[in-house]
């Protein structure tokens, strides 16, 4: 599980080094892929593969909606592997993508983690944390 929010600063190469807490969640790779809100999705490989098994079992797949989420998704994954210390290459694409220049936020989303301009990380919370206050529910299940 991938939790809390983490800012830190891309190097002048593209590199991240991801923070200490996932770092042992992708030791044996993972991926990185475009996502809603132009961030950057990274993901394990065992997700990749529940993803793409619930992809499948979606109906209908051959439509032109299924088609482009399944393109858009898969097509812009990139396999990588973490370095020793820790630091992943983002790609010139995906940083252009998802507007990431030096400062970021790294944030854990449960399954995934998602890599977040500062300045547009700090837009949205400010947009949607007073609705999420307001909320009556998470819609998720609560121990108490």
């Amino acid at each position: 599980m991938f939790v809390g929010s983490y800012p830190l600063r891309l190097d002048e190469k593209g590199r991240l080094a991801l923070p200490v807490r996932f770092r042992d969640q992708v030791a044996d790779g993972m991926v990185i892929k475009k996502g809603q809100e132009r961030c950057i999705y990274g993901l394990t490989m065992a997700r990749v593969a529940e993803q793409s098994a619930a992809m499948a079992a979606m109906a209908p797949s051959d439509t032109a909606r299924a088609r482009m989420a399944a393109r858009m998704s898969f097509g812009s994954m990139v396999e990588i592997e973490p370095d020793k210390t820790g630091r992943i290459t983002i790609p010139a694409s995906l940083r252009e993508y998802a507007g990431l220049d030096r400062d970021v936020v790294v944030v854990g989303v449960d399954t995934r983690f998602e890599i977040w301009d500062a300045a547009n990380w700090e837009a949205y919370v400010a947009e949607l944390e007073a609705a999420y206050a307001d909320m009556e529910s998470e819609g998720m299940p609560t121990l108490s």
